[in-house]
């Protein structure tokens, strides 16, 4: 029985692994190599085609503004086909009246606001800074 046990112990070392299959096949890396430049092939034109539908979406909602901007104008002439809104803008931008009216300006002290000294006729002018100095003695000495 002691010849068999060391038979027996020796044949498992001698015992083979099964081969073990390769991770990547010759046809699974070639198969990956087409899709990786496939991808790299329509990259560059699937992101041109979204920057152009981006850019298409963005001229759309330009022209729906301008649409909107011009139907607003035309409201805006049509009112001055309307010989009343005509006479209303003349009054009050224009401060017109018609024949036979007086007209008159109502000023609201509330509303008087304080005004530069030196642009009231006959005050005196403030000191000018040195440049104007400088300057206008640089143009007197020109003229001589």
């Amino acid at each position: 029985m002691v010849a068999r046990r060391a038979v027996a112990t020796g044949g498992a070392a001698l015992r083979t692994r099964a081969p073990q299959p390769r991770r990547f096949t010759s046809r699974a890396v070639v198969l990956s190599l087409v899709l990786l430049v496939l991808l790299l092939a329509y990259a560059y034109p699937v992101r041109v085609y979204l920057a152009q539908q981006a850019e298409i979406e963005a001229m759309e909602q330009s022209q729906q503004r301008q649409t909107a901007k011009v139907a607003e104008m035309q409201a805006r002439a049509k009112k001055w086909d309307d010989p009343e809104y005509v006479i209303s803008q003349a009054r009050q931008r224009l401060h017109m009246v018609l024949p036979g009216e007086k007209p008159y300006v109502v000023v609201d002290p509330a509303n008087n606001q304080q005004t530069d000294p030196a642009e009231r006729p006959g005050a005196p002018k403030p000191p000018r800074p040195w440049y104007g100095k400088l300057w206008s003695s640089v143009e007197a000495a020109d003229k001589q």
